[in-house]
């Protein structure tokens, strides 16, 4: 995949660089919130394609939320650009916003808890692939855990398989074939999945995302 890193550590862009080639992607990266922007206009016009944005949060030239705000942005693109934050820090509102309303291609993990590589790249497939990746500690952070756990219950216990592995990026065929029944019977758990949680018909892709984020905030 060709792959856009934003992170103005030195030590750190080099790192995750080696570390996303290695893995046999191609990197190109920028070290400021001025530079990714520039960089998104590109997309916008076409000028440039990526599969994937990797970005920090705090960056040059204010070092407050110019990763989350880009990655608005990149949602917000005529085609959305998938986009995997990776940041020491959690910004409550830009993040909630993200999380909540992205069509999907969304992620936001913690520096300190990135611990393991073939997991870091794990994240980096599911997300570029249309899934939702967050740190437990990101949700708990943002909204809480008692409540959704009372909405999970409503579930029945195949409803929350579902979506269990809906939450790990799996399509609707992959989940048919772990769980190994029909299409049909996946589509309609999922249906009541919408329906149990009170996701608005929006559009599935939406409604899917919301659902994800609902199971995630539980852990």
């Amino acid at each position: 995949m060709r792959l856009l890193l934003a992170e103005d550590s030195t030590f750190t862009r080099i790192g995750v660089t080696e570390i996303l080639a290695s893995a046999g992607h191609e990197v190109s990266a920028v070290h400021d919130g001025t530079a990714l922007l520039a960089t998104i206009e590109r997309l916008r016009t076409g000028e440039v394609a990526y599969d994937l944005v990797v970005t920090d949060v705090r960056m040059p030239p204010t070092h407050t939320d110019e990763g989350l705000r880009a990655a608005l942005l990149l949602q917000r693109l005529p085609r959305p650009v998938p986009v995997l934050v990776v940041s020491a820090h959690i910004e409550v509102g830009y993040a909630t916003e993200l999380l909540s309303t992205a069509p999907g291609g969304v992620g936001y993990l913690l520096k300190d808890r990135v611990v393991d590589v073939a997991d870091f790249l794990g994240a980096v497939d599911r997300v570029a692939g249309g899934g939702v990746v967050v740190d437990p500690e990101v949700m708990r952070e943002l909204i809480g855990a008692r409540a959704v756990t009372r909405v999970l219950d409503r579930l029945t216990p195949r409803e929350r398989e579902v979506l269990a592995l809906m939450a790990q990026g799996r399509t609707n065929s992959a989940i048919a074939a772990e769980l190994v029944v029909s299409m049909a019977a996946v589509e309609k758990h999922i249906g009541n999945v919408f329906m149990k949680l009170d996701l608005s018909p929006d559009g599935d892709a939406h409604r899917r995302v919301a659902a994800v984020l609902t199971y995630l905030q539980a852990l």
